[in-house]
C-alpha cells in the first residue's frame, strides 16, 4: 500500500505487511519496539538517528565487544541512515524522504516537530496519506504533557508499582521497563488500526494517533478505576498471592527449583488437588468455587507449598503432568535455552549479525501460515544505509553526501 517513489527500491520486509513502510524518528524502547513488531510482520522500516550520537539504547549493557546486546535486538530488521532535523539541510531531506513512507513514529515531547517546520499540515502536504504515530509519555495535551517520561514514571503514575511487591513491603518494578513493552504493543495496534480503513478506502486522508504510554498501563490494569468507584477499594499488593485465583503461589522445592502454580476453574482445581495426593480437598465446602477458594487462598496455598517443599523438581513435574494439573517451573535464560519445547518450536532463532557473526533472539509473534515472516539482520550501525537512500532512492550525488557528511547533516 506504500505510496512510495518509483526511485524506492522495492520492500525488503517479508510476512503479512510486506509493501508497508514505516519512517522511524524515535528513540529508547516503547516507540521503535512498535516500528520493529511491524517489521517483524514484514514491513520495511528506515530508522532516523542524530549523526554521532544515535538511539540512547545503543548505549545500554548487557555489552559485547563495545555492541549493546539490547540494541541488536529492541532494532531489527531495520534500514539505519543519521540525519539532524535541527538543520535546514536535514529537514529537507525528511520532506525528500516522506512521500515514500505510510507511516511516520516519533517520540518527541509535543510541539517538537512543529517547532523544526513539521507540523501536521506541513506533514499532510507532502504526503497527504501519512499515519502519524505520536508517542509520549503523557499524550500531547494535558498539564503533564511537557513532562519527560520513562517505563518507571508510567508504570509509578499508572498504577502498576504499586500493586507489585509484598503487602507490608515497598512497591516494586520489575527488572525490566515493562511500561515500554507495553507502549510498543499499543503503538504497534494502533498503527495498524489505522492503517486498515485506509487500505479498505485509499481516498482517505492521513490520521494523527496520540499515544500516552501513561495511559498504556491504566487500560492494561484494567478494573482497578470501577473496583475504585464502586466499592471504594484501593488495591494494594499481595506478593505472589494472586488477588483473583486461588491457589496461586510461587513455591520451592526440596532441591531448590522455584515454581509457580495457577488455575482459576474449577476443573483445574481438581486436578491440581490430584497432583499433590488430597483429590478431596475439591469438595471441601470452602474449596468449592473460586470465589471460596481465593477467601481461603493463605490456607491453600499452605498446603499446595508444603507439598511442594518435600518433593524434588521432577517429582513436581511428574505429578502435575500426570493429574493435567497447571504448575510451571519458573526459568531463567539458560532454562530458556535449554528448553525442549521451545526448541521444538524454534522460539529462539539465530539472526545474522555484522559485528558479532550470529545472534540469538525472540522468533516472531504470532505465526503467520500463509504469510511466512523472517528475520533478516539485528540492529546495525549508525548511517548503515546512508548511501543506499540518499544516493539510490534520492539521487545524491557522492560529493553531496560529502558536504552533507561534512557538516554534519547525516
Amino acid at each position: 500500500m506504500s505510496t512510495a517513489a518509483e526511485t524506492t527500491p522495492e520492500p525488503q520486509g517479508q510476512g503479512p505487511l510486506a509493501g508497508l513502510r514505516i519512517l522511524d524518528l524515535a528513540t529508547i524502547i516503547a516507540a521503535p519496539m512498535a516500528s520493529t513488531l511491524l517489521s517483524d510482520y514484514g514491513a520495511d522500516v528506515l530508522k532516523v538517528e542524530l549523526p554521532g550520537r544515535g538511539d540512547g539504547v545503543r548505549y545500554f549493557p548487557p555489552f559485547k565487544d563495545g555492541q549493546s546486546l539490547w540494541w541488536k535486538v529492541i532494532n531489527r530488521n531495520k534500514r539505519f541512515i543519521t540525519l539532524d532535523l535541527h538543520q535546514a539541510d536535514g529537514i529537507n531531506l525528511l520532506k525528500q524522504l516522506l512521500p515514500r513512507f505510510d507511516v511516520l513514529v516519533e517520540n518527541f515531547r509535543p510541539g517538537t516537530l512543529d517547532g523544526w517546520g513539521l507540523p501536521r499540515e506541513v506533514l499532510w502536504a507532502i504526503n497527504p496519506k501519512l499515519v502519524i504515530l505520536r508517542v509520549t509519555g503523557f499524550g500531547q495535551t494535558g498539564p503533564y504533557s511537557d513532562q519527560p517520561g520513562f517505563a518507571r514514571i508510567f508504570e509509578a503514575l499508572g498504577g502498576l508499582t504499586y500493586l507489585t511487591g509484598e503487602p507490608d513491603g515497598e512497591p516494586m518494578h520489575s527488572g525490566y521497563p515493562l511500561g515500554d513493552a507495553v507502549g510498543g504493543l499499543f503503538g504497534a495496534i494502533a498503527m495498524l488500526a489505522a492503517l486498515w480503513p485506509r487500505a479498505r478506502n485509499r481516498d482517505l486522508p492521513g490520521e494523527e494517533i496520540d499515544l500516552s504510554l501513561t495511559e498504556g498501563i491504566l487500560k492494561v490494569l484494567d478494573y482497578l478505576p470501577i473496583e475504585h468507584q464502586q466499592l471504594g477499594v484501593v488495591r494494594g499488593r499481595s506478593g505472589n498471592a494472586n488477588q483473583y485465583s486461588a491457589p496461586s503461589l510461587v513455591c520451592k522445592s526440596a532441591d531448590g527449583r522455584w515454581f509457580s502454580l495457577a488455575g482459576s476453574t474449577d476443573a483445574l482445581f481438581a486436578r491440581n488437588c490430584a497432583a499433590i495426593g488430597q483429590p478431596g480437598l475439591a469438595q471441601d465446602p470452602r474449596f468449592a468455587n473460586n470465589g471460596a477458594r481465593v477467601q481461603h487462598g493463605a490456607t491453600l496455598n499452605h498446603i499446595f507449598r508444603g507439598w511442594c517443599a518435600v518433593q524434588t523438581g521432577e517429582q513436581v513435574m511428574a505429578a502435575f503432568h500426570a493429574a493435567g494439573g497447571t504448575i510451571a517451573p519458573i526459568y531463567n535464560a539458560a532454562d530458556i535455552a535449554a528448553d525442549p519445547h521451545f526448541a521444538a518450536r524454534q522460539a529462539i532463532v539465530d539472526v545474522p549479525d555484522l559485528e558479532l557473526g550470529s545472534v540469538k533472539m525472540p522468533a516472531v509473534v504470532p505465526r503467520f501460515a500463509s504469510a511466512p515472516t523472517a528475520l533478516r539482520h539485528s540492529a546495525r550501525a549508525m548511517g548503515h544505509d546512508n548511501d543506499t537512500v540518499y544516493g539510490d532512492w534520492l539521487g545524491l550525488s557522492a560529493d553531496e553526501r560529502q558536504r552533507l557528511r561534512n557538516a554534519k547533516v547525516i
